[in-house]
């Protein structure tokens, strides 16, 4: 009965760590595997949609009109030239967006009366259309880079912002009077409770401008640029070369994960203390 019971116990301690060691070791490996999975449902699908509804290649091209197109295009330099372009507008308003809302933030955060005063204009800033907002950018700023940027400024910055505030507002009052008992400087008060407290959440609220960030860059390509994977959906839609438009969408869509991916890195090497 003894090595019976000592046995389960060590079965029971030697389970877990099995089945870490398999998570670890086996998990990306299931996740690539239902990645291909579902891509492959997918394409299928949409050549038997095209299939049945016998729709022309202007409509609804085929996998393999896309995959011809991007044989074609992704090579050529003049395809690498919208991607830099695009790239640019998202990531100057990202990093724009970002610093300027961590600032804001901790403003509103740190100040009832500035919060009072400003909170309901900038909801209210936020019923105002992006796509309405972007031709007035191109009189203001021109035809460039700059009111693309500052499109993709505009949508990326109030998710941050609100995410910034949130994050500082929910720190505990305790571990406030905990730092002030222990004479913590203003410094202080910031690097060792404020940031850890709010990182969680800032991070949080910067994958989503991250994502936002190309919506904001491709509406300005839109409105007044000649440059970029927003001007080569619309050249696709103007020329009917929907197969383009398709690669200009799988290239947003790369890049959008790339952005996303980029945070959640940052993400996991920054907050590896809390687990």
């Amino acid at each position: 009965m003894a090595v019976s019971s000592n046995s389960t116990r060590m079965i029971s301690i030697r389970l877990p760590f099995g089945a870490i060691r398999f998570k670890r070791r086996y998990m990306p490996l299931v996740r690539a595997g239902g990645l291909l999975l579902g891509t492959a449902v997918f394409v299928a699908v949409w050549q038997l949609v095209v299939v049945l509804g016998n729709y022309p290649s202007f409509i609804l091209p085929s996998p393999g009109d896309v995959w011809a197109e991007i044989v074609r295009t992704v090579p050529t330099p003049v395809f690498w030239g919208h991607i830099a372009a695009t790239s640019a507008a998202v990531l100057g308003g990202l990093v724009a967006g970002t610093l300027l809302a961590v600032l804001a933030g901790y403003v509103l955060a740190k100040s009832p009366i500035i919060n009072f005063v400003l909170s309901p204009l900038i909801v209210a800033s936020q019923a105002i259309p992006i796509v309405a907002v972007a031709p007035l950018l191109a009189i203001w700023f021109g035809y460039g880079l700059t009111p693309k940027i500052v499109t993709s400024f505009l949508i990326v910055f109030f998710p941050i912002l609100i995410s910034v505030a949130a994050g500082l507002r929910s720190i505990e009052p305790n571990l406030i009077d905990l730092m002030r008992s222990l004479q913590a400087n203003r410094r202080q008060m910031f690097l060792k409770l404020e940031v850890p407290a709010a990182l969680p959440m800032i991070l949080s609220g910067l994958k989503v401008g991250a994502t936002l960030s190309v919506i904001g860059a491709i509406v300005g390509e839109f409105v007044n640029s000649d440059q970029g994977l927003g001007f080569l959906i619309k050249q696709g839609n103007g020329e009917y070369n929907t197969a383009r438009t398709f690669v200009a969408l799988i290239a947003l869509s790369l890049m959008a994960l790339a952005m996303y991916g980029g945070v959640a890195l940052l993400e996991r090497k920054w907050l590896a203390w809390k687990k």
